[in-house]
């Protein structure tokens, strides 16, 4: 029998982050402490409860870590997310009851910044409409269309949060030309400006003088349909919004309604509040919007680095030490803080 039981939900299928069912990237890590990694093929919240009420540790995979579960959980030190959000798991429910959550913010930033200055390149150029002119015989049409836009050099750039994402599209951005803003009010402005970007004090600033805005922020209660119709309204009748963060971060009802009755200009997104969308969004027959089906972190490494980094998070935590990242980072008591071993560099819990 395996000193640690690590817990995670059995996928019904195959699934792309998990390249099938083999748990041997994470036990690279999970291996030399004795962790075994169990799949439940639970079919409801309340199996799930049943068979991971004892474990050391889960894997937040294929099921919504809720309240209920985080409650009934006896023995768990540690939950741990392959994704950038946390969304899936009760946070506050989890650090009520002093257990880390960890996740994994910086391993494809690249790539999400990549798509993001994709995005913003393609939909300024308006890439999806001069592709369907030459394959639908409109060749003639496509200058005429550009040249009622300003070039891209000069436009201003809104950024709503600055995180890690964000400062990397920003270095991307600055070689084009463009002027960059940022609303993060939880950001100290010397990292804003460290970036040539000009820190700004409300959202309202942004939206008015931005040509493009990009949205950052997490998907949290906290900005659950952070923008919403009224602040469409503020935004100019020549703007873009690309949003490659998370979609319940927008009122969807409200972006289309901006797009249909030109409040904004056009839109780029990877995310949607639900997805895979419903064949009847009208987002999916807008000539003015470029979608993507929530790729924007994907590539060759994204996968394998993820639940490399999963297996760490569990292992360091299983054996007394502080996670890399953890989204409650003031999970513990000051009477626990002794049992905690720094990760690396003197830094504990909180750092």
């Amino acid at each position: 029998m395996a000193r640690f039981k690590v817990v995670t939900q059995k996928p019904p299928d195959v699934i792309s982050d998990l390249d099938g069912t083999t748990y041997d990237l994470e036990m690279e890590s999970l291996g030399p402490i004795d962790a075994e990694i169990v799949e439940i093929p639970a079919d409801s919240e309340g199996e799930f409860i049943e068979a991971a009420k004892d474990a050391d540790a889960i894997i937040a995979r294929g099921r919504r870590i809720t309240e209920a579960i985080v409650n009934e959980l006896n023995n768990c030190k540690v939950i741990s997310l392959g994704s950038v959000g946390a969304d899936i798991v009760d946070v506050a429910a989890a650090t009520a009851k002093g257990i880390p959550v960890t996740n994994v913010p910086d391993t494809f930033i690249e790539e999400v910044a990549d798509h993001t200055m994709m995005m913003i390149l393609s939909t300024f150029r308006r890439l999806r409409t001069m592709d369907q002119y030459v394959r639908s015989g409109r060749w003639s049409e496509g200058r005429p269309l550009l040249s009622n836009f300003p070039r891209l050099y000069g436009q201003t750039l809104g950024f709503i949060s600055f995180g890690h994402v964000a400062r990397a599209t920003a270095l991307r951005a600055a070689p084009f030309g463009l002027r960059m803003i940022a609303f993060d009010p939880y950001i100290e402005e010397l990292m804003i400006t460290e970036y040539g970007v000009e820190p700004v004090s409300y959202l309202d600033d942004i939206l008015e003088r931005s040509d493009i805005v990009t949205m950052h922020a997490p998907s949290t209660e906290e900005v659950h349909h952070m923008l919403r119709e009224e602040h469409f309204r503020k935004m100019k009748p020549t703007a873009l919004f690309i949003n490659n963060g998370r979609g319940p971060t927008v009122d969807e009802n409200a972006l289309i309604k901006a797009l249909q009755e030109g409040w904004i200009a056009a839109a780029g997104l990877d995310v949607l509040e639900q997805e895979p969308p419903d064949p009847d969004n009208p987002l999916l027959s807008m000539e003015n919007v470029t979608l993507t089906p929530h790729v924007a972190s994907a590539s060759e490494r994204m996968r394998p680095e993820t639940r490399r980094r999963i297996g760490q998070e569990i292992a360091l935590v299983l054996t007394g030490r502080w996670p890399r990242t953890c989204v409650n980072p003031s999970v513990l008591d000051k009477t626990d803080l002794i049992r905690w071993q720094p990760y690396s560099m003197g830094r504990g819990p909180g750092a």
